[in-house]
Parts: C-alpha cells; structure tokens; sequence
C-alpha cells in the first residue's frame, strides 16, 4: 500500500477578506474531491487572506497510480485562472515505511 501527499501553496488573486477566501477555496476543494476521490483540506494560512496550503492525499496499491491522482491534482490546481500555484512539495510512503 502507498500513501501520496501533495501540499499545494497557492496565491489567490484580488482578495480582501477571508469570507472572499473561503469562495474561492471551497470550490477548488470540493472539484479536486469529486474529480479524482482525493482527501483534501486547507492545512495552512489559515489566517492569510491572499494565500492557502492546500493538502491533498491518496491511498493506492501500486506507487504510480499514487503519482498520476497527485499530478491530475497538481494540474487542475495550476490551471484555475484566479490562483497562482507558488510551489508544490509531494511525498510518497510505502506501507513498510
């Protein structure tokens, strides 16, 4: 069994507050669920208005299936027009880890 991890520092764009944040954020969360069965929640910045850490994670049997979910994620991240992805940091831990 492999665990992949993706943590995703975005900027998000003309932002003023973090009820604007959340209306941004939300809906990205809620895609990278639906599209590729994915753990995801906001785990950092919290008190930024501008910036998110996303997290996203994915269970599998076999590494490269870990690797293709979190790049699908990584892709659908960088193409949202209104957030700039700043980095992207993965992990991958086997199960004899």
């Amino acid at each position: 069994m492999f665990v992949g991890t993706l943590e995703l520092d975005v900027l998000l764009g003309d932002i003023h507050s973090l009820k604007e944040k959340r209306g941004v954020v939300r809906p990205v969360i809620a895609e990278l669920r639906r599209q590729f069965d994915v753990a995801v929640a906001e785990v950092g910045h919290q008190d930024l208005h501008r910036r998110a850490l996303l997290g996203v994670a994915t269970v599998a049997a076999e590494a490269a299936q870990c690797q293709a979910v979190l790049d699908s994620c990584e892709r659908l991240v960088a193409a949202r027009p209104e957030l700039d992805l700043l980095s992207a940091h993965r992990t991958l831990h086997h199960s004899d880890d």
